[in-house]
């Protein structure tokens, strides 16, 4: 670094120095001495996608990206699945890495060959979208290596360069960890045993009520509740805000804060436009859109048959993980139906996900202002439509969830009907139609 100055200029030049091969192995055997570390220390619960499927993605095209919200353990789940494998792994989200050239990306090749085998055929990359046209580089690299690349934002391979690697690669969603990976964390016992007695029922909603406050990140079960704002924060400086350089940082921050509040309910664009500070429409969806390629919203269309019907309309909108909304604040007695509707939401996009399924998720509503908040979708086919409620009077499900939900099954012609309750269950035939009722608790069990 040298400092030009004159009585009215202050010019700070730096020059970046060139990384040698040995730095370049030092913080290679750093990161893995971390992850063995990791592995020593903690609890590593296995998560519930197939990994001979995630395996089976390297065999071809031989690019796996593993992409999802910061801190979900993307880390984690690609060493899980190299666990048996010699392999080389480097994390770009790291400082002594910062300025990287794309030119030295080979000197870490050199470096995993020396450190491991020549014979090396398995190579993880987390973050390495920090690095300017990265992409060459692992086109290059793929055709001798099975590679995994993980990254926080799904526009990780929307560039141009990402050209590439078209069809060349598969891409996985991870999300934090569902019900059942937090009672693999807590009580595993309880996902082997036939749940009846009220004492066991009693059990498993209180670990429920536990989950829906903490979350499913992995780290608040190390670190407590304070790694939430943590990583909601980071989400939005490090995967938005330094990413697409975003000038009105305040702006952007009270706009986002106000979408989460909004989660379970129906936004639109001109609204949020004429609520806040920002003047242009597009904008706003240009900062949904930042929020939404980081995993920390997803936003639900209405369904209808017609497409230009279904882009104008408002959408639904959910956060990524309920331990976020309890970090920022939101009074969970007060909500209780609202993030139990997210918490639905969630899961069914994890199911999408963990399950490489075809499905789609939308809402429905009529021009009488009838909802229901999920409907699945396959191909032209209407599969399964679902109401979410806390309800805890019968009576008041009929009344209100019930005749939505009949109206929009005979408008979709769809008979799977499905009522998601705090405790009811059963199955009950009204105007002809079954409808079932299933506990929250069991159905993310299923």
């Amino acid at each position: 670094m040298f400092v030009i100055t004159n009585s009215k200029l202050l010019i700070i030049v730096c020059h970046y120095k060139h990384m040698t091969i040995e730095e370049i192995k030092r913080i290679i055997a750093d990161q893995r001495e971390e992850i063995i570390e990791t592995y020593q220390r903690q609890k590593i619960i296995p998560r519930e996608m197939s990994k001979q499927q995630l395996l089976s993605f390297l065999s071809h095209p031989n690019v796996l990206t593993i992409l999802g919200v910061r801190r979900s353990g993307k880390s984690v789940l690609s060493t899980l699945l190299l666990k048996d494998k010699t392999y080389g792994y480097l994390n770009f989200d790291d400082e002594r890495l910062v300025g990287i050239k794309t030119n030295e990306l080979n000197l870490i090749i050199q470096a995993f060959y020396e450190l491991y085998t020549p014979d090396l055929d398995y190579i993880v990359f987390d973050e390495i979208q920090n690095v300017d046209h990265w992409e060459l580089f692992v086109n290059r690299l793929r055709r001798t290596k099975k590679i995994i690349i993980t990254g926080s934002n799904s526009n990780l391979l929307s560039g141009e360069l990402a050209s590439h690697l078209t069809g060349r690669h598969i891409d996985f969603t991870l999300f934090p960890f569902s019900f059942r990976e937090f009672l693999l964390f807590t009580d595993k016992k309880l996902l082997s045993e036939k749940i009846y007695s009220t004492k066991k029922i009693a059990h498993i909603r209180k670990l429920l009520e536990e989950y829906i406050k903490l979350g499913g990140f992995p780290e608040v079960y190390k670190f407590g509740k304070a790694i939430l704002m943590k990583t909601y924060e980071d989400i939005l400086q490090k995967d938005i805000l330094l990413r697409y350089t975003i000038k009105n940082q305040t702006t952007f921050k009270e706009l986002a804060k106000y979408v989460i509040s909004q989660f379970s309910s129906e936004i639109s664009y001109t609204k949020l436009k004429n609520i806040s500070s920002i003047k242009n429409v597009h904008t706003v969806k240009n900062y949904l859109d930042y929020l939404s390629s980081s995993y920390l919203i997803f936003i639900i269309e209405r369904f209808s048959f017609s497409l230009k019907n279904q882009a104008i309309a408002p959408k639904k909108v959910y956060c990524i993980d309920t331990g976020i909304l309890n970090a920022i604040s939101f009074q969970f007695s007060e909500n209780s139906g609202r993030i139990m509707e997210n918490l639905v939401a969630i899961e069914l996009l994890r199911r999408k996900a963990y399950n490489t399924s075809e499905s789609e998720l939308y809402y429905w509503k009529d021009h009488q202002q009838r909802e229901v908040d999920f409907v699945v979708k396959k191909g032209k086919k209407v599969t399964q439509l679902i109401q979410v409620t806390r309800s805890f009077q019968k009576e008041d499900m009929q009344k209100r969830e019930c005749q939505a939900l009949l109206r929009a099954a005979e408008q979709l012609k769809c008979s799977n009907l499905l009522i998601i309750t705090w405790d009811y269950e059963g199955i009950e035939k009204i105007n002809g139609k079954n409808v079932m009722y299933i506990p929250l608790w069991k159905w993310l069990l299923e």
